[in-house]
This record gives structure tokens, C-alpha cells and sequence, in this order.
């Protein structure tokens, strides 16, 4: 009998054991999500009032007033590192003297070669659009004196075969007398979700990261303004203009005026977290910016190439906005023959 009592106890533990050690293995394992890398990004500086600080330059000479960093002798830029991202065969055609070819995926392997977060790196494309991207990947990694050089190299010379700007404002007044465009009173900034999205780490360091390498690996992140205006309903738009520009230059039906944008008080919320989301300004290169640390967030977002350079332009030169002109600067440049 009490073989038969003891067996009995050990057959009844057994299923007892098998249950508790099932509910531990499906404790489910911790995750980071929007929260911990918008968390992180607050705690760490890395807020986009913060990053816009000083994110572009003109590259002036070291004699003009007040001083550049260009130096007039043979237009080299002492002290900077400079990344084009262009490709190598219009590096090859023309290049600012010392400047070093970069995929745009790589530059933040090319940066962290420098060891020195301190660096000073100008990064030049075609326009300062691209640009944008690079320098907000660059900031986030660590390295806070990254900056785009202001419009690109199509500012560098007076050479037209390196000006890939002037082609979108040639017809730079598609908007004016559209009704797509207006002059109303922006809209109430909406109040969404945020995205949804989670990662197997919870360290915020290494989901942004990921997330920026993801941002630098997206095609398609630039629309042109005739897409946005021939179907402004389609998308979520914000213009990142004060109010007083919003209104008196105009902008897309519906569009809210939306800067400045933060993660503080959850003002990001107004974006949409599964629609397509719209972000421009006037000459496209600070939308570009903001759009790639809207991706890193998790957004749908696309920046509109050349700004309202390529829908109003004659409004915003007249009024002496952000505008192209040809040339924009006329320095020298070397080849690789």
C-alpha cells in the first residue's frame, strides 16, 4: 500500500512539474519599442530642436565676413573632413579638394574610422538633400559637428554640369493658382498613436542604431511637390514654416503648420503612425533632415525634393526666402582623371 501511495504521489507531481516549468519558458521575453528609443533619444540630447542646431553651412572663405572655412588659396577646407556622397563618377568630374567619396550607407562606419567624435565633417551631395540624411545619421551616432554643405555641390562652381538645382525651379511655380493651394489658416494639429513597432533589445543605444542603418538603407524617401499637390489627400502633410510664412507664401491644401516638431509633451503624436506623413519647407534640405529622424521613430515619411523652391518659387526670391540662384559660389574644384 504505501509502494502504491508513493508511486501515486510521483505520478501526480510530474504533470505538476511539467506545467510550472511551461509557464516560466512562456514568460514572454522583454522588447523595445517606440518608448524606450524615443526615451533614450530625450536622455541622450538627441531631440530634433537639439540636432538642428547648426546642421548646415554655407561654406563661405575664410575671408569673407564674418569668416568661412573655405580657404581662398586653392578652396580646400582645412580642419573639416569632408564626405561627398555623390557617385564616383561625378567625384571623379569634380570634387572640393580633400573631400573623400562615401557611399551614403557607409558613413557612419567612415566616421567612427576617424576616431574622434569631435570631428568636424561636411557632407556634401548634389543638392543638400541627401545630405540631410547623412548628417542626421552622423548626429545620431555621436559625432555633433557633422554638418551639410548648403545646397550641395551644385553651389560650389559656376560649372552648369554639376548644377542639379536649377532644372526644379526653372518650372517652379506649379502651385500658384492651384487649388491645392491655399492661404487658409492652418488646421488643429492632431493627436495620434505612435508607431508600433518593437525590437529583440531593450538598450536604446543599440535599437537606434539598427534603426538608423534602416533609414539609410530606404530608397524612396523624396516626392516630388507635383505628386503631393496633384493628390493632397492621400497624404498627412506638414509644413515646417512659422505661421506667419504658412500663410502668407501659402502651402497644400490641408497641410498643418507643424514646427517646431519634439519629442517633449508628445507633439510628435500629430504625425500619422501607419498612413503616409508629408514633411517640407522651403528648399527641401531641412525636410530632408527631418524626415530621416521621423524614420528612425518608426514614421512613414517623405520629404518634397526642392521644397517650395519647386512650387512658388518666384514668391519665396522676391521675399528673399531660402531660394536657389546660379552660381552660387565660384570656386575651383579638382578631377580624377
Amino acid at each position: 500500500m504505501k509502494r502504491f501511495i508513493s508511486y501515486f504521489l510521483v505520478v501526480m507531481l510530474i504533470p505538476a512539474m511539467v506545467l510550472t516549468g511551461c509557464k516560466d519558458d512562456s514568460t514572454p521575453e522583454p522588447k523595445g519599442d517606440f518608448k524606450t528609443l524615443s526615451t533614450y533619444l530625450v536622455d541622450k540630447g538627441l531631440d530634433l530642436p537639439v540636432l538642428l542646431d547648426g546642421w548646415i553651412i554655407d561654406p563661405t572663405l575664410t575671408t569673407a565676413t564674418p569668416p568661412g572655412i573655405v580657404d581662398p588659396t586653392d578652396y580646400s577646407i582645412p580642419g573639416w573632413t569632408v564626405f561627398d556622397i555623390r557617385s564616383e563618377g561625378s567625384f571623379n568630374d569634380g570634387h572640393i579638394k580633400g573631400a573623400i567619396n562615401v557611399a551614403l550607407t557607409d558613413v557612419v562606419t567612415k566616421a567612427n574610422a576617424l576616431n574622434n567624435p569631435e570631428a568636424k565633417i561636411l557632407v556634401v551631395c548634389y543638392t543638400g538633400q541627401t545630405a540631410g540624411r547623412a548628417v542626421m545619421a552622423l548626429r545620431l551616432s555621436g559625432f555633433p559637428n557633422a554638418k551639410v554643405s548648403k545646397f550641395g555641390f551644385s553651389a560650389w562652381s559656376n560649372n552648369p554640369e554639376f548644377d542639379s538645382w536649377s532644372s526644379a525651379t526653372e518650372n517652379g511655380n506649379i502651385a500658384v493658382g492651384s487649388p491645392n493651394w491655399v492661404t487658409t489658416a492652418a488646421p488643429a494639429v492632431p493627436v495620434n498613436a505612435f508607431p508600433s513597432w518593437t525590437s529583440t533589445s531593450t538598450d536604446g543605444s543599440v535599437i537606434l542604431a539598427s534603426k538608423v542603418d534602416e533609414m539609410l538603407g530606404k530608397s524612396g524617401w523624396g516626392i516630388d511637390g507635383s505628386a503631393v499637390l496633384g493628390a493632397t489627400s492621400d497624404f498627412g502633410i506638414y509644413n515646417f514654416w512659422t505661421n506667419d510664412d504658412y500663410v502668407a507664401f501659402g502651402h497644400f491644401s490641408g497641410a498643418f503648420q507643424y514646427k517646431p516638431i519634439s519629442l517633449a509633451n508628445d507633439v510628435v503624436s500629430a504625425l500619422s503612425p501607419t498612413g503616409k506623413n508629408i514633411v517640407y519647407c522651403y528648399t527641401g534640405q531641412t525636410s530632408s533632415f527631418i524626415a530621416a529622424w521621423l524614420q528612425v521613430l518608426g514614421y512613414d515619411v517623405q520629404s518634397v525634393k526642392y521644397g517650395v523652391n519647386s512650387l512658388s518659387y518666384t514668391a519665396l526670391s522676391d521675399a528673399s526666402k531660402p531660394h536657389w540662384h546660379f552660381p552660387y559660389h565660384e570656386y575651383e574644384y579638382v578631377t580624377v582623371n
